[in-house]
């Protein structure tokens, strides 16, 4: 089985390629948008990198070629001055659709997010349910895989606590009251690499998420106690943070933005969790904040 992965030099992406490295048979094209991008990824003769571009639909196509399943992976919440939601989250896929049924691609897999929808009212939100509705649109056998908060030793989230840990310092928006379901990202490389196995010829919408539901600032503070570290908590009002944001993000041309705190401080809820459906054992989240700060104890899921 041939797997094409965009984004593939990501947290995300370098892990799911290691993961699916260790499937027999499997062979993995590993998109990405630079030269410099591919020494960062894994090592192994059964990943091929391919520098794609979005914007060319034959290389695309071409890049594909051949593939049984493609994982669109790539995509952004953070928009600068070279990239926004409307080429990153949309064009983008709109290019990997139409290169995937050119390329007589059988499979597509979409990440998406828990909150996506056309009519949300946050551009970040709203670009990636436009971008499920392209993919449910294809005609293609797809799956969307609606996801949380990733946490994992590579992942930016896990980076940040263990930062503010380690300082001793956490100021958090609101105080950090929001739920969060975070999602080990060694999970979703495994309920991805499930997917990849089967086929399907309509398309099916999946909310994964971690199995526990706990606040940030309580996140946090587990995180403390397995570190055996103290942390003194401060707060920023919601309100201040996203004026401070409106500013700078005009000034820089992209970052933080009101958007982005919107999405960062959206309690992360979902109607029925995936996790049996898809087949997959979900990683505590006490375990996955052991293994986020290297002090994991040889869980085996």
């Amino acid at each position: 089985m041939k797997v094409a992965v965009t984004g593939a030099n990501s947290s995300v992406g370098k892990n799911l390629l290691a993961r699916l490295c260790k499937e027999q048979g499997v062979t993995v094209i590993a998109g990405v948008r630079s030269e410099k991008a591919i020494p960062d990824l894994p090592e192994s003769s059964l990943i091929n990198p391919v520098i794609i571009n979005y914007d060319d639909t034959n290389s695309l196509q071409k890049a594909l070629d051949g593939s049984d399943v493609v994982i669109h992976l790539a995509g952004i919440l953070i928009e600068s001055k070279h990239s926004n939601y409307a080429s990153a989250n949309v064009a983008a896929t709109a290019a990997i659709v139409d290169a995937a049924k050119k390329s007589d691609v059988k499979n597509l897999i979409f990440i998406s997010v828990v909150g996506a929808s056309p009519k949300s009212r946050n551009a970040y939100f709203r670009s990636k349910g436009v971008a499920e509705e392209l993919i449910l649109e294809s005609g293609l056998g797809a799956r969307i895989l609606r996801t949380p908060i990733l946490f994992g030793r590579q992942a930016a989230g896990s980076q940040a606590i263990v930062g503010m840990v380690s300082s001793g310092q956490a100021k958090l928006l609101g105080g950090g009251h929001y739920q969060m379901r975070p999602l080990d990202i060694d999970d979703l490389s495994e309920a991805l690499t499930i997917l990849c196995s089967t086929t399907v010829k309509d398309q099916v919408t999946y909310e994964l998420v971690g199995p526990g539901s706990a606040s940030y600032r309580d996140i946090i503070e587990m995180t403390a106690k397995i570190m055996g570290k103290e942390v003194s908590f401060g707060t920023i009002p919601i309100f201040l943070a996203k004026f401070g944001a409106a500013i700078t993000s005009i000034l820089k041309g992209g970052g933080i933005t009101p958007t982005v705190i919107d999405v960062i401080t959206q309690d992360e809820v979902v109607k029925t969790n995936a996790d049996s459906e898809i087949g997959i054992t979900l990683t505590p989240l006490e375990q996955t904040l052991k293994n986020m700060t290297n002090l994991g104890d040889g869980y085996d899921r």
